[in-house]
């Protein structure tokens, strides 16, 4: 934005004169339109709160907010005690977390020395993506209606090892670190915490597409199971909250047709309470396209707690219009041809608790 007006033909040069141009400038402009109309419109509202009750007001009451959610971790921090947990993902790296509680000044230290170095992929996660994980894990603990703030943050200090795979140096490779990597940090500190079986630790980036069409979403899978309650079925968990557009319109608008999605039964962990299960999705192309699938979760399965089994692995799967098939890794890029087809099975969550035929 420059002088109140977009830039756009600033932008659009920026998209189309680089080594790999934008396949599509005009949607990525609307994107960028619709971003700046929400911050626009963030604005706007804003104001209208401090015209009407007055900026010392606004002030005071975002200072009771954060006040109020400094208090709630710090209740929550008087019923932990030291703990610690390691999860491995499925090439080997790991995210390792240490909680040290102190009473007295009702605080914690959340240390993750112990997590992989760098990663030689792109699974590494800027230091923002480990601070709101934390944030997330902290306002889950937390059993008020609160709004979650930076507040909760003040009662602890991160560490977050230098060149690791989530405090890497620039220019290391970082997409799979907001999306992936965000995930097992999530299960590796509930797992110190000692609350909840995994959930299935993964968002399924399936994208695909070609010169015309390009298309991207996340698939939902099972959520760890508590000492309360079963684990929910078929849903996004943790850091992914977007939503699968209907299959109406995906196959209104895109060249495929969404052959099954359902829940894949029997794919949570068994426990006292189960997780819940994953789903498998099916789709059918109609025209060559890219697949690329970005994922986890593969090879390690979502672990259990206190007794509870792991949940189901998950799988991604080409079949193509031969009928042959093929089982594929976690994250691949491969070419489709008309009449192919490409399954996701998405994990399970863990289980919590032993499971009831093994109590005594």
């Amino acid at each position: 934005m420059e002088g109140g007006r977009f830039r756009t033909d600033h932008i659009r040069r920026l998209l189309t004169s680089a080594r790999y141009p934008a396949r599509n400038p005009d949607q990525n402009i609307a994107d960028l339109k619709a971003q700046v109309a929400a911050c626009e419109k963030g604005t706007t509202e804003l104001r209208r709160v401090v015209d009407h009750y007055g900026l010392d007001v606004v002030h005071a009451y975002m200072g009771y907010v954060k006040d109020n959610a400094e208090e709630s971790v710090r209740r929550v921090i008087d019923a932990l005690t030291d703990s610690s947990f390691t999860y491995a993902m499925d090439d080997g790296s790991q995210v390792s977390v240490a909680i040290t509680v102190d009473h007295g000044e009702r605080s914690a230290v959340i240390d993750f020395t112990g997590t992989s170095p760098t990663h030689p992929g792109n699974f590494n996660a800027p230091s923002s993506i480990a601070h709101a994980a934390v944030l997330y894990v902290f306002r889950c603990m937390v059993d008020d209606d609160i709004p979650l703030n930076a507040g909760c943050m003040k009662p602890l200090r991160l560490v977050l090892p230098p060149d690791s795979m989530i405090n890497p140096r620039y220019p290391a490779a970082v997409i799979a670190g907001n999306v992936e990597t965000s995930q097992v940090i999530v299960d590796t500190l509930f797992g110190a915490l000692g609350v909840m079986g995994a959930a299935q630790g993964t968002m399924n980036n399936f994208i695909w597409g070609n010169e015309r069409y390009q298309y991207y979403e996340t698939i939902c899978g099972g959520a760890g199971a508590t000492a309360q309650a079963d684990g929910c079925s078929a849903v996004h968990t943790h850091m992914t909250n977007s939503r699968l557009t209907d299959p109406e319109v995906l196959e209104w608008r895109l060249p495929v047709v969404l052959e099954t999605f359902h829940v894949r039964v029997g794919s949570g962990g068994v426990g006292a309470h189960r997780g819940g299960d994953g789903v498998v999705r099916r789709v059918r192309f109609a025209e060559a396209v890219e697949i690329n699938v970005l994922a986890g979760r593969r090879r390690v399965p979502p672990y259990g707690m206190n007794g509870g089994r792991p949940g189901s692995a998950g799988v991604n799967r080409v079949i193509r219009a031969d009928g042959t098939s093929e089982d594929l890794p976690a994250s691949v890029q491969l070419a489709a041809e008309p009449g192919d087809r490409f399954e996701i099975h998405t994990p399970g969550g863990g289980g919590f608790g032993p499971p009831p035929d093994q109590l005594t």
